[in-house]
């Protein structure tokens, strides 16, 4: 843990144990997506790229990649008053560019997908902020980071220990 509480003495709850290790088991699906990840952020902000990750990883509940890629935002230079307030961002709109907000949006509704689609005038705001090339990255860093949050949670990986720019490629 990144904390001096430690479960024993503080009355905080123990670390659970991984399910699974993914980069063990499935190795080359796993070097897969670290390539795809660095493929899909190519040609986009990295702070708006960490933006991004924290949202989707705050709509699936992923402890693991909220602590690596809050990590990440910090050691990138975002602040930590605009990621406490990226969970609430449509009421903090003003911590946020529109570009940014743009973004937040369509990651919400790729995540979610509760209509079945994502809507038409989420792609239009996006589009008036990102070119197609950017587009095209956005929403593979989108898809990816909902897959590593499906791996994470399914497999439970453990929050706590990441250290930025340990899988940067």
């Amino acid at each position: 843990m990144t904390t001096d509480r430690t479960p024993t003495t503080s009355g905080y709850a123990p670390e659970h144990t991984p399910r699974l290790d993914m980069a063990k088991m499935a190795p080359e699906v796993y070097k897969a997506m670290i390539t795809l990840s660095a493929a899909a952020k190519k040609g986009l902000d990295p702070v708006l790229v960490e933006l991004v990750m924290i949202r989707a990883s705050q709509i699936n509940h992923c402890a693991f990649c909220l602590d690596m890629h809050t990590k990440e935002a910090l050691a990138a230079g975002e602040t930590i008053e605009r990621i406490i307030q990226l969970a609430a961002w449509q009421e903090s709109r003003h911590f946020y560019t529109e570009q940014e907000a743009a973004a937040l949006e369509l990651t919400e509704a790729v995540t979610v997908l509760t209509e079945g689609f994502v809507p038409d005038e989420v792609w239009q705001k996006a589009a008036k902020h990102f070119d197609e090339a950017q587009l095209a990255q956005l929403t593979a860093v989108i898809s990816v980071i909902n897959s590593w949050n499906r791996f994470a949670v399914t497999t439970r990986m453990v929050p706590g220990h990441y250290t930025p720019g340990a899988f940067k490629r």
